[in-house]
């Protein structure tokens, strides 16, 4: 078993499918959206395939987001238009982290945010609305946490290449390229080893 899943259990349901550690705090929201990606070769559907999936996926995270960052609890309302949405966010993030580009998505600015104060005095920041907007605020609120923090460039998507889990790197130089490199990793080798040799004997 990898370092990575060792003690992994977590309650954020995308990652829970790959048995996956969740990133800190609340950049585990944005982890948690990459991975409801589909995983053929494991089984895995797409969570955001249609407007159930993406509700039960959507209602969960948001629960886990607001308890793990303290926010008030929030009811999820997705429309066929909001799943949309997601998964166009969704597409947008998984750019984002392979590129490694500057941690705003553009298409995410312009969404409604409300302030208020916790009970020690210290700013909330809050997303609005019910739908996707309440997804994507979130979302947006913790990639701005994650770049303040230096953590966003520790979240990546496996090098595998038909794998589609996003880990978050706790290795000292930040030099993970597999979710497992017991798994992902020896696949890659395994074919670069085989794509040598017939080289040598053609």
């Amino acid at each position: 078993m990898s370092s990575e899943r060792r003690g992994a259990a977590t309650a954020w349901p995308a990652g829970e499918r790959f048995g996956i550690a969740a990133a800190p705090t609340g950049l585990a929201l944005v982890q948690d959206l990459l991975n409801t990606r589909p995983s053929p070769r494991k089984g895995f559907v797409d969570l955001l395939s249609t407007v159930g999936s993406a509700q039960r996926w959507a209602a969960a995270a948001i629960a886990e987001w607001a308890e793990a960052e303290g926010h008030r609890r929030r009811r999820v309302r997705l429309r066929t238009a909001d799943v949309d949405e997601l998964r166009q966010l969704r597409e947008q993030l998984t750019a984002l982290v392979r590129t490694e580009d500057e941690p705003v998505p553009p298409a995410l600015s312009g969404l409604t945010l409300t302030a208020g104060t916790t009970t020690d005095g210290r700013l909330d920041l809050e997303p609005a609305g019910s739908g996707w907007q309440l997804v994507d605020g979130a979302v947006l609120l913790e990639i701005h946490r994650a770049g303040r923090l230096d953590e966003w460039r520790r979240l990546k998507t496996c090098r595998g290449a038909a794998c589609p889990i996003a880990f978050y790197d706790r290795s000292r130089n930040n030099s993970r390229v597999w979710h497992d490199v017991k798994v992902c990793g020896n696949i890659a080798t395994l074919r670069a080893s085989r794509a040598r040799r017939r080289r040598v004997v053609s």
